[in-house]
């Protein structure tokens, strides 16, 4: 193409180019187009590739049109329609033989091919820093409301940017598995769809954090914290250890922390406790959260109460397993036998031995009463495994 005349097309022929693309592809402007039907004009003459600044450029633009919120779809259309707008008005073209317009026509459909591309680059680029930007806020925002860290005004401020209501009840559940969850997973990217195929967004909130996956819903959100969980187990169901943790809802900013701990704290007690239900209510473990609170009162219980177990034969262990299954078993004991696969006269027998040892009777209300809450501290303690604690 090098022996054919550069010929450049007059600025009143490529403004109206432009303005029949922009026509053609129901575009907005054609300011996305700058430069470019020179471009074409000019590879048309020459046969040459677009140079690095010329595809720099369409970078750029791209870029600028996904700030601007045109979508991909609008620029290509754009710059499609000014391929062939243009073709039509290619100096030389006109009464040239086949040979040539065969030539020309590659190296325009190649210099538009990278144009395009070069296009889509930017605009992508740009569209995955907004992504990326948005997600940072994301974070930020949920770190502020979960740990009580901004003021009011602001977390109200980025609330309503994401959605989500503070001012009335706010409750969260807090799901663990094997697997971490990360922000942007496939498992995190899949939970938070199917929630917001059933819920409005400014109605739930789903991040991961920590390695767990944090479901902030408003309102009284029974519903929406149960559907959290047994999405959860669809995505997790493969994994031999999953549990999630659903705590009480609250009213407001302060409500979402307090609601946070508790379902952070329900994994915790799940896994210092070994409890095997997958879905666990920060209500049902409201004791533990009471006897925790006062460990020294709650290892001077242990010690006064199920000490004296351990002078039997075997130690402790064995008959605090059979108060553990027997209270478990709701004071049924053959039920709490067969859960420790022994003959009922077994489990009466120990229950009797204990009676002797602790002075302390399951029959009587008050003294089972003790004798459970102490089990109940036992286990938080992980008492006998390990030595209680001293204070002093």
């Amino acid at each position: 193409m090098a022996e054919h005349e550069a010929v450049e097309l007059d600025p009143a022929a490529i403004a109206a180019i432009s303005a029949r693309a922009v026509s053609d592809a129901s575009a907005e402007s054609a300011a996305f187009l700058d430069g470019y039907i020179e471009m074409l004009v000019a590879v048309a003459a020459t046969g040459r590739r677009l140079t690095g600044d010329e595809l720099g450029t369409r970078r750029v633009l791209g870029g600028l049109a996904a700030e601007q919120n045109c979508s991909l779809r609008e620029l290509v259309d754009l710059y499609l329609s000014a391929n062939w707008l243009t073709w039509r008005e290619l100096p030389g073209i006109a009464g040239a033989d086949e040979d040539v317009v065969r030539a020309v026509a590659e190296s325009v459909m190649r210099a538009a091919d990278d144009a395009i591309v070069a296009l889509a680059e930017g605009y992508e680029e740009a569209q995955r820093l907004v992504v990326r930007q948005e997600e940072a806020r994301r974070r930020e925002f949920i770190d502020d409301l979960l740990h009580g860290r901004s003021d009011l005004g602001r977390l109200a401020e980025t609330a309503e940017r994401f959605g989500l209501q503070l001012a009335g009840h706010l409750a969260v559940a807090v799901a663990g598995g094997e697997r971490g969850f990360v922000d942007g997973d496939a498992l995190t990217r899949r939970v938070e769809s199917n929630m917001l195929a059933r819920f409005r967004s400014r109605d739930v909130l789903i991040t991961a954090k920590d390695g767990l996956l944090v479901c902030i819903a408003s309102g009284t959100a029974a519903d929406v914290l149960t559907e959290f969980a047994r999405q959860v187990e669809l995505v997790l169901a493969a994994d031999a250890r999953w549990c999630v943790g659903l705590g009480r809802p609250h009213v407001g900013p302060g409500g979402a922390v307090r609601s946070y701990e508790e379902a952070r704290g329900t994994l915790e007690l799940a896994e210092s406790l070994g409890l095997n239900a997958r879905v666990l209510h920060a209500t049902d473990l409201l004791v533990f959260q009471v006897l925790l609170r006062d460990r020294v009162a709650i290892t001077d219980l242990v010690t006064t109460v199920l000490g004296p177990l351990e002078q039997a034969r075997g130690g402790a262990e064995p008959l605090l397993a059979t108060l553990t299954e027997y209270f478990a078993s709701g004071g049924v004991t053959a039920a709490a036998a067969r859960r420790l696969h022994l003959s009922v006269r077994a489990v009466t027998y120990r229950l009797d031995r204990i009676k002797r040892l602790t002075g302390q009777d399951v029959d009587e209300p008050t003294q089972r009463f003790t004798l459970e809450a102490a089990v109940l501290g036992a286990r938080l303690l992980d008492w006998p495994r390990q030595a209680l604690p001293t204070f002093d």
